[in-house]
């Protein structure tokens, strides 16, 4: 049976609460030797999935006619499923989304997250991107100012509020916060208006790159002041790290990619191994993107971009593009959120 226990973090003097479960929990033995499915993780998640696809299938046909992106929907269906709606009921939250649950369904999501920014990288041109550099720039530039300088102003009242960070740190979280663009959301977006290899769809998600690419300097340069001293070049080796993740990907993996393609005989289908390998690749960009201290979905995104555009590009939007749709969406059941957590995972 799992327990959940409360207790307050001498930090910052909020409740968490510590959550054990025993691990062998994952398949029930069956209602009639006495078990409730709702205490073990699989048929817990299951439920949870058909309840999301659900609400999120009822919200895409409610809004068809507004002709809403179904991003929307699933954001509508995570903060009516969240604790701003249905969560509010303590009973409700803690039968069908007990803090348990949370970490298998962030997980999934974020799988989910990962292979579609892949596909973005690989549907989307870059050599066309480059080209509408100077005007990216700037309106990459000029659409963080303004929220910034919002950010910056109402840093002042809500600091005295909550205390759980420096001021100058606490500006600068704020201010990232509300400048920086939901770059997964503007991708759903483009993809579903069908505008994502357009000349507006092309100059939008290269500014919502480089305003990314902004924001994560300056996060990393926040987390480092939310450390101790010892942590200040932290933010420098996370950008070094970056870059040198992307270098590698375009003079390594693109030529390594290119070279399996043209070991595929003209006319023939790309190898499934080919296939598998470049699937796991995506995994691997992920897992060291985290590791250094960028969110994993970059490391996808850079991937997915260095595939060369052809036959490879076109076999992996037709086996993924179907199965990755409907797997985003992204809620909290927790009311209490760190606001570390809430920069790093911004698109919460």
């Amino acid at each position: 049976m799992s327990s959940e226990y409360p207790v307050v973090n001498p930090a910052n003097k909020t409740e968490d609460t510590i959550v054990c479960y025993a691990p062998t929990m994952i398949t029930t033995n069956g209602i009639w030797q006495g078990d409730n499915p709702l205490d073990y993780s699989l048929p817990l998640f299951i439920l949870q999935l058909a309840l999301v696809v659900v609400v999120t299938r009822i919200l895409v046909f409610a809004l068809k006619p507004f002709h809403q992106p179904r991003v929307i929907s699933e954001i509508l269906g995570g903060v009516i499923l969240g604790p701003s709606l249905l969560g509010q009921n303590t009973r409700f939250a803690n039968t069908i989304f007990p803090l348990r649950s949370v970490m298998v369904l962030e997980i999934m999501a974020n799988v989910g997250l990962l292979y579609f920014l892949f596909l973005v990288g690989v549907e989307m041109d870059i050599a066309v991107i480059r080209r509408s550099g100077k005007k990216a720039l700037f309106i990459a530039v000029a659409g963080m100012v303004l929220p910034f300088l919002v950010g910056l102003s109402f840093a002042t009242i809500l600091h005295s509020d909550t205390h759980i960070l420096k001021m100058g740190t606490f500006v600068l979280f704020l201010g990232v916060s509300l400048s920086v663009t939901a770059f997964p959301v503007l991708a759903r977006i483009l993809a579903e208006l069908k505008l994502l290899n357009t000349d507006i769809g092309r100059i939008a998600m290269s500014a919502a790159l480089i305003n990314d690419m902004f924001a994560w300097i300056l996060l990393a340069f926040a987390i480092a002041m939310a450390e101790n001293e010892a942590m200040s070049l932290a933010s420098v080796w996370v950008i070094l790290s970056s870059v040198a993740f992307v270098v590698f990907c375009i003079y390594v993996i693109r030529p390594l990619i290119s070279w399996l393609i043209r070991r595929t005989p003209e006319g023939e289908s790309i190898s499934e191994f080919y296939i598998c390998l470049i699937l796991t690749g995506v995994m691997i960009s992920g897992f060291i993107t985290d590791a250094i201290g960028t969110h994993s979905v970059f490391g996808a995104f850079v991937f997915g971009s260095v595939v060369p555009n052809g036959p490879l590009g076109v076999t992996l939007i037709e086996n993924l593009k179907t199965s990755s749709r409907g797997c985003w969406i992204r809620f909290s059941t927790r009311p209490n959120i760190n606001w570390l957590q809430l920069i790093r995972y911004k698109q919460i």
